[in-house]
């Protein structure tokens, strides 16, 4: 017997409707937010924070503690006025950062060898030893955060995204 064109018509009607519930309930209706790049670059953000204050927190680092030992280590002598600069910090704030590490012996200040109204500054032995800890740790929690990048996806995300903060 062949099925009346109604009955063979009912079951997929209902499977459209099915899937376009479907995907409405899989949206949650964030189909616009995922249009805006500042709300995919926010929550990309969270994500990659978490992965490295996950990493870095053992060593009492914040992400701009992490920041100015990290220039100091692959920078030594860099003056304050110069860090204020490359990490976008007011220098009040960060004449606070270098006292408070300081204080937890990381950091060597320097007379400047060209200006003799700056102050070089450097890591101290124990700040070397921390930072080579803390920067392997902080490698390791951007592996896991995108860990389901291929590296090729990771050096052109890393590119891009600096093309919109280095101008």
């Amino acid at each position: 017997m062949t099925p009346s064109p109604r009955a063979s018509t009912t079951p997929r009607k209902t499977v459209k409707k099915a899937a376009a519930a479907e995907a409405v309930v899989s949206d949650n209706g964030t189909a616009y937010l995922e249009t805006l790049m500042g709300y995919n670059a926010s929550r990309a953000s969270q994500t990659m924070v978490s992965h490295f204050m996950r990493g870095v927190n053992q060593f009492d680092l914040r992400t701009v503690d992490f920041s100015v030992l990290s220039i100091m280590a692959h920078q030594p002598g860099v003056t304050s006025r110069q860090l204020c600069q490359l990490l976008n910090v007011l220098p009040p704030n960060m004449v606070v950062l270098l006292r408070d590490l300081d204080k937890r012996g990381l950091i060597e200040r320097t007379p400047h060898p060209t200006d003799g109204r700056a102050m070089g500054l450097s890591l101290s032995t124990s700040g070397k030893a921390l930072m080579k800890k803390a920067e392997k740790a902080a490698s390791d929690a951007d592996a896991q955060g995108t860990a389901h990048l291929t590296a090729a996806e990771r050096k052109t995300l890393t590119r891009l995204l600096q093309k919109i903060y280095i101008r």
